[in-house]
């Protein structure tokens, strides 16, 4: 079986190597072999030339945009570009610990999920204690997604997310930049997935040490939860459909 790991870049050259490496020696359940698939986003700080490096030493696959598009360009391109039976997004700045990954993996490998969000704020795991405000606001976007798409999750803005690749092959990621969290939340929901959660370590950077969240991408966030998850809930309530096929109960890929 093959696990995607999809990294979506912006202007991260000082953390690179040192995620890629992390993801090379994060602990895999037995069977299962690994690739990186990196997506550069127009970064100007010299991202590109250290991810070329890499590519060149046989350690990531890499595809380079052009131009700065988001998150969510980045992660459509990575996605396509994938492989594996499952697919896992890890953010490049060291806030994510690739130690996580079985936590991350033991519910789709037990036959139990189709996706797994990892949460930060289910407790158990090292935890940065800052960004009061920013919690707050996290907290708030993901009682919203809730509300428009009937899932109770704790962290719906989490970087980490895991995908059978079924799951995937039924999206269309339509969200540039960071409303692709609410956007992939909402359209898993609509398409009946089975997600669960588990406890993850955090990490987080203050805005100083380059964290690139703002109050402008909550607007985008709240965009996407109403266009995704409360008018897609209504279109299906309707019989317009969902965005996203059927799922739940399938068997686990390469099983």
């Amino acid at each position: 079986m093959l696990l995607s790991i999809v990294v979506p870049v912006y202007n991260e050259a000082s953390t690179l190597r040192t995620v890629v490496k992390r993801v090379h020696e994060a602990t895999l359940p037995r069977g299962i072999d690994r690739e990186i698939v990196v997506v550069d986003d127009g970064s100007s700080d010299g991202s590109l030339n250290v991810l070329r490096a890499l590519e060149d030493e046989g350690l990531v696959r890499l595809i380079a945009l052009e131009r700065n598009q988001g998150k969510g360009a980045a992660l459509k391109n990575g996605f396509a570009a994938t492989r594996g039976d499952i697919v896992l997004v890890q953010d490049a700045d060291l806030e994510y610990d690739p130690k996580d990954y079985p936590t991350l993996l033991a519910p789709i490998l037990d036959g139990h999920a189709d996706v797994v969000f990892g949460s930060r704020f289910l407790g158990s795991g090292a935890h940065r204690v800052l960004l009061f405000w920013h919690m707050m606001g996290n907290r708030f976007l993901t009682l919203l997604s809730n509300a428009a798409t009937d899932l109770n999750v704790t962290d719906m803005e989490t970087g980490y997310k895991v995908f059978r690749r079924e799951v995937l092959a039924s999206i269309t990621i339509e969200s540039n930049r960071f409303g692709v969290e609410p956007e992939l939340t909402a359209k898993v929901a609509l398409g009946g997935w089975r997600v669960y959660e588990v406890p993850i370590s955090y990490y987080g950077r203050t805005y100083a040490e380059g964290k690139k969240i703002g109050w402008k991408d909550g607007v985008q966030a709240l965009y996407c939860i109403g266009r995704f998850g409360l008018l897609g809930r209504i279109k299906r309530s309707l019989g317009g459909g969902g965005t996203a096929a059927p799922g739940g109960g399938g068997k686990v890929p390469g099983g």
